[in-house]
């Protein structure tokens, strides 16, 4: 999608369909859920030197955090070899980078309804924390903020002790993945162009109790 993926009102224009389908599926078919088995980034091969990397997740975490507001259950990835999108190096058959893991691992599955009165180019999505964040056990609330901003970054308040997921993250099999500890009393900065997944550690919001 290009300089579209940074321009959140031509992203927004998909959340009428996401709404659409999650609505008439209320109606007609309660005991379903709606999948997306193919998005527009997978289209014709997927991004080539794109998809894997860190400018993807602008409109790919996006699409998780607008799917999961509209109660869609799975968000399908193509595919496991060949094409642009493999799961796998089509010549090593190594894992290729994948940030879904990072979605994976710090937003859990009940979706909550968080707002702000900023600018449109910062987007926000929150989940209840995963139950378990590299071996600890805890109730929390994740979110993930998306700068689409290219001028502007974002100050936000927390008021609790919170793990900022950044820098050079280890995928391999290993939940060698760190968080940032900062001080929970300072505002959080979201700069220009970035995406920043934070947990506010042992927030006992009753949605996730």
């Amino acid at each position: 999608c290009g300089s579209s993926c940074l321009n959140p009102f031509f992203l927004t224009q998909i959340a009428q369909t996401f709404k659409d389908i999650s609505s008439a599926i209320d109606k007609f078919a309660p005991w379903s859920g709606a999948w997306v088995s193919e998005p527009g980034g997978a289209y014709n091969s997927g991004g080539q030197l794109v998809w894997y990397k860190f400018a993807f997740g602008f409109w790919y975490f996006d699409q998780l955090g607008m799917t999961s507001v509209y109660n869609h259950k799975v968000y399908c990835k193509q595919a496991l070899i060949g094409g642009n999108y493999a799961l796998l190096n089509t010549t090593t058959f190594i894992p290729n980078p994948d940030y879904a893991l990072l979605w994976q691992r710090v937003m859990g599955r009940k979706v909550l309804s968080v707002t702000h009165k900023g600018s449109p180019y910062l987007r926000v999505y929150s989940h209840c924390a995963k139950k378990e964040i590299i071996f600890i056990i805890l109730r929390g609330v994740s979110f993930v903020f998306i700068n689409l901003s290219k001028n502007t970054s974002f100050e936000i308040d927390i008021f609790h002790d919170l793990n900022l997921n950044g820098g050079s993250p280890n995928f391999e099999f290993k939940r060698q993945l760190k968080p940032k500890l900062v001080d929970c009393m300072m505002p959080t900065s979201i700069a220009s162009h970035s995406i920043a997944f934070i947990t506010i550690r042992h927030l006992n919001a009753p949605a996730c109790s």
